[in-house]
């Protein structure tokens, strides 16, 4: 029986995974996947709970939230990928020197398309001393609407993830900022289920996490461009002219971690940011959502990296 693997939505901060897909990383490790996306990244959770979808990945953010509004909540993240915030913010014109300050002087647009970059970026602004709420800014468009604003010079400085930074960087319409990976670990995407399914399927679940490992040791012993290539056929519409400098920005930047152990640090920042933002109450604890332990094993295991 396959597991029902789902993306919350289509983006190149989740290169690994895609990397593990193209590859046979699960296959090489005796597991059949399913690959499927969710109607909506809000909606990513609802599959699981459903019985539709086995795992999913995505922002730990989902999971802390569905513990806070559903009471029978028993998702648990095992196997990040994306260790530090992949977001952007890119500026019209040039800013060497830029502090997080000068945004309160510049027209700015933030993500719409899901809450965790805004959620992250207040948090970084409350870190230095700086109201987020007191920040004029586009929070209702998309990043592809944000970038056309950008290019007619109604915006100053939007918030993107890769490739569309990259696009406005080599066409010389926009100049890097701010990197958010900056901040250090911010648990950003990892495998979650239901820990009950886990826990019934754990044989092939270690197996994912173990395929996973091994496209994690392939993808840091391989220059960016080989990712580049592997994951091309994800991203049709993006020349390889951009993906592959978006990919080797998103490496040089930290952005995907060396081994699927989500770590305390990443989810206690994540937390900070969710709390102070309100956008929940009390999240819960690392304890409750986070379980390191198939991770651990194979880590332990070290398993050779895949062979292609």
């Amino acid at each position: 029986m396959p597991l029902t693997l789902q993306e919350n939505l289509r983006g190149l901060l989740y290169a690994p995974y895609y990397a593990a897909l193209a590859l046979g990383g699960y296959r090489q490790e005796g597991v059949t996947v399913e690959f499927v996306s969710a109607p909506a990244p809000a909606q990513a959770p609802d599959g699981l709970f459903a019985g539709t979808v086995d795992v999913a990945w995505g922002g730990p953010m989902r999971v802390m939230h569905a513990h806070e509004a559903r009471a029978d909540c028993d998702l648990v993240c095992f196997g990040e990928v994306v260790t530090r915030d992949p977001f952007l913010l890119v500026g019209r014109e040039p800013r060497p020197d830029f502090a997080l300050a000068d945004l309160y002087g510049a027209h700015v647009a933030t993500v719409s398309e899901v809450p965790t970059p805004w959620l992250c970026l207040q948090e970084d602004l409350r870190r230095a001393d700086l109201d987020p709420e007191a920040l004029p800014r586009v929070a209702d468009r998309t990043m592809a609407e944000n970038m056309a604003s950008l290019r007619r010079g109604e915006i100053d400085v939007v918030q993107l993830f890769e490739p569309f930074a990259e696009e406005l960087i080599a066409a010389g319409e926009g100049h890097l900022w701010y990197a958010a990976a900056m901040r250090g670990p911010t648990a950003y995407t990892s495998f979650y289920a239901r820990r009950s399914v886990v826990s019934a399927r754990r044989d092939e679940m270690k197996k994912l996490v173990r395929g996973l490992y091994r496209t994690q040791k392939w993808l840091h012993a391989n220059p960016p461009e080989a990712l580049a290539g592997v994951v091309q056929s994800f991203f049709p519409s993006v020349p390889p002219s951009l993906l592959r400098p978006a990919v080797a920005r998103y490496r040089a930047l930290g952005i995907w971690g060396s081994n699927p152990i989500l770590s305390r640090a990443g989810y206690n920042r994540l937390q900070a940011s969710l709390i102070s933002a309100r956008f929940v109450e009390r999240a819960a604890p690392f304890e409750q959502t986070v379980d390191n332990s198939l991770a651990e094993e194979v880590v332990r295991e070290d398993p050779t990296p895949l062979q292609t």
